[in-house]
């Protein structure tokens, strides 16, 4: 469970170097940048202390780069022009859990308890509470329903790519091997995510589709990618994979979904957005839920 916290704080500092990236560099070089960063620091340790490719659970964990990282975030990323961030976020973060949850239960067998699932349950709720968009808080965007696809697209993306990484667990262990270590492994599903975010921009370059643009252009715009792959790809993911090996997906993610929350005053000190009183409510809400999640078994 430790490791799942320290996963929602990189993962809380990455989110406001992602918009400085996206800002400085424009999204798509911000997305492939800060995934080539991650690749090559996560595969200096992997194939100079690690396992590298070696691993019973390579296969597994590429799939689920691949699926979470690749066609998970494509998702997120087409959804957010459409229904505006703070329902993308909503829907993806709230909607993983469960799915983790009950994918993992029928191909896995993994059950949770009453209590797990209640204080989860609440756990989203205040996530929920925190983010939902309100008459006083509207959508930034015009809403299109279509945009509700790829928030699900996004969502399924991440809470079944959080099973197939459990199950490339089982795998090595079954073969004899000892848990694969969460650098190596986020260094395989960073390597599955990237493929696909590569083939999606080549598609998108050989059917002739603009790309947004840099909304500020910075002559050293890289070094936010740069940040941002060493707080989210690289730390946030390798905490992420050291939880799922030894928690279920459906106990990881609600704690994880917690990361706008977290966010909250980093982008307060740094960007100056104030948080409102429903959402510092509903981080509180959220918080004592995973406080007594990971008190209950």
């Amino acid at each position: 469970m430790f490791a799942a916290f320290l996963a929602t704080l990189f993962y809380a500092v990455s989110i406001v170097f992602a918009n400085r990236s996206a800002r400085a560099c424009g999204p798509r070089t911000a997305n492939i940048g800060r995934l080539l960063v991650a690749a090559a620091a996560l595969g200096l340790f992997a194939h100079a202390v690690g396992d590298g490719f070696r691993s019973a659970s390579t296969p597994w964990l590429l799939a689920s780069g691949a699926i979470g990282m690749g066609l998970g975030d494509l998702g997120v990323f087409a959804a957010l022009p459409l229904i505006g961030s703070r329902l993308t976020v909503l829907m993806t973060q709230c909607l993983a859990a469960p799915i983790a949850a009950l994918f993992e239960w029928w191909w896995l067998g993994t059950t949770l308890t009453f209590t797990q699932v209640a204080w989860g349950t609440v756990v989203l709720g205040g996530v929920a509470l925190a983010l939902m968009p309100s008459r006083s808080s509207p959508p930034r965007v015009a809403v299109r329903p279509v945009g509700f696809i790829f928030g699900l697209v996004g969502a399924l993306g991440q809470g079944i790519g959080a099973v197939i990484s459990r199950q490339g667990n089982f795998v090595a262990l079954a073969a004899g091997e000892p848990a694969i270590n969460g650098i190596t492994a986020a260094y395989h599903r960073i390597c599955g995510g990237l493929v696909i975010v590569v083939l999606f921009y080549l598609l998108l370059a050989l059917l002739r589709r603009p790309v947004a643009p840099a909304i500020h252009p910075e002559p050293r715009g890289w070094k936010w990618y740069v940040a941002n792959g060493f707080a989210g790809p690289v730390l946030g993911v390798s905490c992420y994979q050291w939880a799922l090996v030894h928690a279920p997906a459906g106990i990881v993610l609600p704690i994880v979904a917690t990361t706008p929350l977290v966010a909250i005053p980093f982008t307060y000190w740094l960007e100056g957005d104030r948080p409102s009183r429903r959402s510092i409510l509903g981080g509180i809400v959220a918080v004592a839920g995973c406080i007594a999640l990971t008190l209950v078994r």
